[in-house]
Parts: structure tokens; sequence; C-alpha cells
């Protein structure tokens, strides 16, 4: 009796020690699971996505290169576009001198530009054997109204991103070089003059120059600045420059610079409808009716049939 007793024993001790690492193992492979669950739900969450006027869907906010690779929706012009850029420069003693710069590249999902150079961006520095670490991305809304052009958390602030895609090339922390939605020559030349230190202006020059102005002067006085007017005037390629920019300060809410980019617009393309109604449309905004009038008149002087000023002319008089 005493010798079953004792085997009887043993059997139930080994039982439960087996039960209670069992046991061990089952709360170790529950907390791996909501681990991994963890952290997959974050990755979604870290990539910020919004619909657009047209119900499409687009990033937001910051992304890495792999989600633009893998996205359902964005991936077949990321993966065309990368796999068709030939990097043909075959002198590379300049690319060292890249090892210590960081570039912040702004985009947008929906823009054709973006679409085109971003991908081939990323082949071209992959080609040249820097480290993607030196890369950030962005992704800006469209024509979502109050965010034209920003960033869900203002990455964009101070950034002055007028035209995407823009990269933005650092050293040490510092601006050293942009590009400005496409290559100045082409992505080759433009990095290798970045490298060795003379890089190519960037393109848009006069907004460019119009964002220095504001930066330094108040409206009022670049209004009555007649050399400041010449110096942008001589800039400027083409109507939508500015008035790109005026809506990328309008949509920010800095209403006097908008104002500025505006009116000097209508001094640059008096025989385009197109400014004046921009001009108008900030004119109204900031409460000046009757200049905004004033200037959807002038809107149909040139276009007679305008829908769009027939309108706003009515709901302003009423």
């Amino acid at each position: 009796m005493s010798s079953f007793k004792n085997n009887e024993s043993i059997g139930f001790e080994g039982c439960l020690c087996l039960k209670l690492k069992i046991k061990f193992i089952m709360k170790q492979l529950i907390s791996l699971l909501i681990s991994l669950i963890f952290l997959k739900v974050s990755s979604a969450q870290d990539t910020q996505r919004y619909l657009n006027s047209s119900d499409e869907s687009h990033f937001c906010g910051p992304i890495q290169i792999d989600d633009l690779k893998k996205d359902t929706i964005f991936k077949k012009w990321y993966n065309q576009n990368y796999s068709d850029y030939k990097v043909v420069s075959k002198e590379r003693g300049w690319v060292k001198k890249l090892g210590n710069v960081d570039v912040d590249v702004y985009l947008g999902t929906w823009c054709g530009d973006s679409k085109k150079w971003v991908p081939k961006f990323v082949k071209l520095w992959d080609e040249l054997g820097l480290k993607r670490s030196q890369l950030k991305f962005t992704a800006l809304y469209d024509f979502i109204e109050g965010k034209y052009k920003q960033g869900p958390n203002g990455e964009d602030k101070g950034k002055d991103i007028h035209r995407v895609p823009t990269f933005i090339f650092k050293r040490n922390g510092k601006e050293i070089a942009r590009i400005v939605e496409f290559p100045n020559n082409d992505l080759e030349t433009d990095l290798a003059q970045i490298a060795v230190g003379f890089p190519s202006f960037p393109n848009y020059r006069g907004a460019s120059r119009m964002i220095d102005l504001l930066k330094m002067n108040s409206s009022e006085r670049i209004k009555n600045n007649r050399e400041y007017l010449n110096e942008v005037y001589q800039l400027v390629s083409e109507k939508s420059e500015l008035n790109t920019l005026g809506y990328v300060y309008l949509e920010s809410g800095r209403i006097d610079q908008a104002l500025t980019v505006f009116y000097f617009n209508t001094l640059f393309f008096t025989e385009t409808p197109n400014v004046y109604d921009s001009y108008a449309e900030a004119l109204a905004i900031s409460g000046q009716k009757e200049e905004a009038i004033k200037n959807y008149e002038k809107v149909l002087q040139l276009d007679q049939e305008n829908k769009h000023a027939i309108e706003q002319i009515k709901k302003l008089k009423e």
C-alpha cells in the first residue's frame, strides 16, 4: 500500500508540473500573439489615409517607401517608374559627399509629378549605394479645404512647400539645396551638383523669391515697391506659378500673403481671367466685398460667360 501511495504521489506531482508548464507556455504564446497584433495595428495606424473630394484614398503624413511599394492603389505606378528608371552616369566620385546628407521628401500620392519623380529618385539613391535611412517621406493633402499641400500634423510648417514633390537636402540639419517638382537638368546631374556644393536653382524661382520677400517685408511694403515687382516679374515663368503659391497661403490662413501674391499675378497676366478670379476669391474671404466684385467683373470683361464669376458677384451683392 505504501509503495502504491508513493507511486501515486509522484504521478500527481508530475502531472501538476506538466500542467503548469503548459499554462506558462500558453501565456507566453498569448503574450506574443498580442504583441504581434499590436505591432500590426500600430504599423497600420502610422500610415494615415484620407478621402479627397473625388472619394479617392490617399496617404497623408509620414510614410515609408514600402507603403508605396506594396499598397494596392499606389504600387503599380511606384514599381513601374522605379523599374523603368535607368542610371546612366559612370562617374560617381561625388557620391561619397552625400554620405552625410539627409533628404526630406514631400509628395502627394495624388500628384502626377510625385508619381513620376519619387520612384525615380529612390531608384537613383539605391543605385548609388546610399542608405534609405537618409530619406524621410511625408505625404501632403491635395485640394482639401484648409489643408492644401499641408501635412496632418503640420509637417510642412516652415518648409515653404508650394509644389510637390519637393526634395529638401540637409547636412547637419541645415538645408543645402532642394529640387522642386522636377529636376532642373536631370536627376543625376542635379544630385551631382548638390554633392559638390553647386546646386542648380530650384524650379519656380519667381515663387521662391516671393516667399523670401514675404518673410522679410510686410505685404503692404512689397505691394508699394516697384523694384520688388520688377524683380519677381523677371523670374515668374507662368501664371500658375504664383497662383499655386497664393492658394497655399490662402488655405493655410495667411490671407495677407495670399492677397499680395494674387495681386502681383494680376499685374503680370492682365489678359488671364483666372488670375482675377483667384484674387477676387481671396478678397472675398478677407471681407473686402467691393474689391472682390470689381475683380470678378474683370473676369467677365475677359470671359463674358464665366459662370463662377457671375455666381460670385450675385452672392456677394446679396
